[in-house]
């Protein structure tokens, strides 16, 4: 009998799954194989959040394994070693695996495919799968990516993409193929509390209500922080466990200007992936540099840690920060604004927010979450790198009734106006009695400074 090993990695799922049904389409028997890499687990990148929700999405798919007479084989360690040992002790002739674009994931792929080929077996590697469209799919006529957004989303729309696939009606796994126990969120510590269920199942029917009741008004409400009118599928992408493919030909299916914004952040997600699979190194460095020298020293350290703990005294920063923290997500308006302000009101590198981040975000993601900062720096793709992003501008514009803040706010809850916006205005007895601080820095003050270091100061510390 053949049989194939499909190893599974952000992409967690049955429906839509290219890597799945081309292993069952070419052997008898398939290894659905999922390995908790410890070279990832060394760096930190899996945090307690993320951890949550990978361990509810490998429940899922070992359920909807098993629904079809399979099940999913976990282990722990090297990728590559525990790749070829699990072929080796199937007598697997194919590994079957979708495409990824960082510089780990692609360093892992040419190993294993070296290692594979030396025992005579053949690496499939599936693009398209967790992205709509693959890295290099679309690209400018003398360069290898698209380093700004809108003439790749002309190109990007006008590709018709590949056809989604059913789920498997059946996945015969070999009996004697050896697992480790499944994780389980109830193990895990330091996790979000408000931190929302993971799965295939869950992001399904995520999906079919936010068609069904979120996306028609989506142009109008996307950016509204009180409204909390975004899809919160994120998360759901980041791990796989809905397909791109099927999100955005489902949602562009009616038309309407919902369906055309929605659509167009789904362009963001892969035109960042396409950037980091042609700039592996814009996971850490400056795309374009500005020769910043960022801030540091004890003001820089103790700004910093208000920030991260939502006290700089402008509510509307602090509340998407403290979203984050009992969350473990972040509405997308609330992303930029925090990181504008880290960057070029506060003047601190721009890899000390997405660490942070990183920390806590479920949809934590290096192509998406470092060049969505860096787009905030002003160090990325953004054609407009010394924009700044006005607190105050911004509350007023997205949060004009101070919903948003009042939500993640106690101590300003019961203010009335854009008072919940500008509490420094209260008398000093007040303010002190709702134990919120003041502002940590002067907008005016700081504007000034990000200038002059962008601008004639080329950089210099202020």
């Amino acid at each position: 009998m053949q049989t194939a090993v499909v190893l599974f990695t952000s992409d967690l799922r049955l429906h839509d799954h290219p890597p799945l049904c081309a292993a069952l389409a070419a052997a008898d028997r398939v290894v659905p194989l999922f390995v908790r890499d410890e070279a990832i687990a060394a760096t930190g990148f899996p945090a307690p959040n993320r951890q949550a929700f990978l361990a509810d999405c490998l429940a899922a798919l070992d359920a909807g394994l098993r629904e079809r007479g399979g099940r999913l084989v976990v282990r722990s360690g090297d990728v590559v070693e525990q790749v070829c040992r699990v072929a080796t002790e199937t007598g697997a002739t194919e590994v079957h695996m979708a495409g990824d674009v960082s510089g780990y994931a692609q360093r892992r792929e040419e190993r294993l495919e070296r290692a594979l080929a030396a025992d005579g077996r053949a690496l499939r590697v599936h693009d398209g799968v967790v992205t709509a469209l693959a890295p290099g799919e679309v690209t400018p006529a003398s360069r290898d990516h698209f380093a700004v957004f809108t003439p790749y989303f002309r190109k990007w729309r006008a590709q018709h993409g590949r056809g989604v696939r059913s789920a498997p009606r059946r996945v015969p796994v070999p009996e004697d193929v050896r697992s480790e126990r499944l994780p389980a969120r109830r193990r895990l510590s330091g996790v979000s509390p408000g931190l929302a269920p993971g799965g295939e199942q869950e992001g399904r029917r995520r999906l079919a209500a936010w068609l069904r009741d979120g996306l028609a008004s989506y142009a109008g409400s996307q950016d509204d922080l009180g409204a909390d009118a975004t899809s919160r599928l994120s998360p759901h992408l980041h791990f796989g466990t809905l397909s791109p493919v099927e999100v955005v030909q489902r949602a562009g299916r009616g038309g309407g200007p919902g369906a055309e914004a929605f659509v167009r952040q789904l362009a963001w997600r892969d035109f960042h992936h396409q950037v980091l699979a042609a700039r592996p190194a814009a996971s850490r460095e400056d795309y374009r540099t500005h020769h910043d020298r960022w801030r540091h020293g004890r003001a820089a350290e103790e700004e910093t840690a208000a920030w991260r703990e939502g006290r700089t005294g402008y509510p509307v920063v602090d509340a998407a920060l403290r979203q984050l923290r009992h969350e473990g997500w972040m509405h997308n308006r609330g992303r930029l604004l925090t990181a504008s302000f880290l960057t070029k009101t506060l003047y601190v590198d721009w890899r000390v927010g997405a660490r942070h981040f990183l920390e806590l975000l479920v949809d934590g993601d290096i192509a998406n979450n470092q060049l969505n900062w860096q787009w905030a720096a002003g160090t990325g793709t953004d054609t407009r790198p010394n924009r700044v992003l006005n607190p105050l501008a911004q509350a007023a514009r997205y949060d004009p009734q101070g919903t948003y803040v009042r939500r993640w706010i106690p101590e300003l809850a019961g203010l009335e106006g854009r008072t919940v916006h500008e509490p420094w205005r209260l008398a000093a007895d007040e303010r002190a009695a709702r134990g919120y601080p003041g502002p940590i820095v002067d907008l005016a003050d700081a504007r000034t400074r990000f200038e002059h270091a962008r601008g004639t100061g080329r950089g210099r510390q202020p």
